[in-house]
């Protein structure tokens, strides 16, 4: 584990599984405050990076330029090859101060895919800047996609706020089967702070903003989520009330985007980089 600090947050990042954060730590009064589900080993925590896409592929693959490209399923548990390789495999550091660092993926391979990527993590002010980056090795031209995947604690008080008009319907295969108006699904709409809802969610939701606020009353605390472009579509995955986490998911396309929509065309050797940043204040300040 890699440890950063700048006095009012502290991150713990797993070169070696993935890239991924294994912890974000508010460093309040009264002690420090998981920002982020801690790492626990399961997969279910943390946050992974997606690369060089996000969420399923489905029909055992993709066709592209003409030509159909295999790729099989990368999880036990999953049906579908589901968000790349660059959570599989470790990365390596190049280069770390007090409050940032850079680490690298130089063999990226699943499918067709081959690629390069790199994530820079800095904190400035108790707020975390992650920037992903990933090139084009395969020597064709490929459709790629990034995405960031945070799991956040879940409370009896926690709440969201995130514009976005439409939501991705889902069948019994996690796969999309439509838009539908968020209006047409009231407890889908955090245009204002609220509740999630009590049951199953793992939609994602287009026409996104690319800002949202986690509010976490029993903390005291509100994060700030901000995304650039191409972010422009968030995941959020919640189970349910007792789950004791949710996903909230800044992500470059929907799920299934190889055959609908969304990812982003790279001639071998051209690069797309994609950031997010997490920020926290207190209930007080807001």
């Amino acid at each position: 584990m890699l440890e950063l600090s700048d006095g009012r947050s502290r991150l713990v990042l797993l070169p070696e599984s993935g890239g991924a954060i294994a912890r974000f730590d508010a460093v309040a009064t009264g002690g420090a405050v998981p920002l982020l589900q801690p790492w626990d080993g399961t997969g279910k925590s943390g946050c992974q990076l997606l690369v060089p896409w996000s969420n399923r592929i489905s029909g055992g693959g993709f066709e592209y330029d003409g030509r159909f490209y295999p790729i099989e399923p990368n999880v036990a548990s999953e049906a579908f090859p589901i968000h790349g390789d660059g959570f599989q495999k470790p990365w390596r550091l190049a280069g770390q101060t007090d409050t940032g660092a850079e680490l690298i993926l130089d063999n990226g391979a699943i499918g067709p895919y081959r690629y390069a990527a790199r994530i820079t993590y800095a904190l400035h002010d108790g707020a975390l800047d992650a920037t992903l980056t990933v090139e084009n090795r395969a020597g064709i031209r490929l459709p790629y996609g990034l995405g960031f995947h945070p799991w956040f604690p879940r409370r009896a008080g926690t709440m969201l706020e995130a514009k976005a008009p439409r939501a991705w319907l889902e069948d019994e295969r996690h796969l999309p089967i439509g838009v539908a108006p968020v209006a047409d699904h009231p407890e889908w709409d955090f245009s204002r702070a609220s509740l999630l809802p009590r049951s199953w969610v793992n939609n994602a939701f287009d026409g996104w903003d690319r800002g949202a606020a986690i509010i976490q009353p029993e903390d005291g605390i509100v994060i700030s989520l901000t995304a650039s472009s191409p972010l422009d579509v968030f995941i959020l995955y919640s189970p349910s009330p007792d789950a004791g986490f949710f996903c909230f998911e800044p992500v470059s396309h929907p799920v299934d985007a190889h055959h609908c929509e969304g990812l982003t065309p790279l001639e071998h050797g051209a690069i797309m980089s994609a950031s997010m940043r997490l920020g926290w204040s207190s209930i007080d300040s807001r």
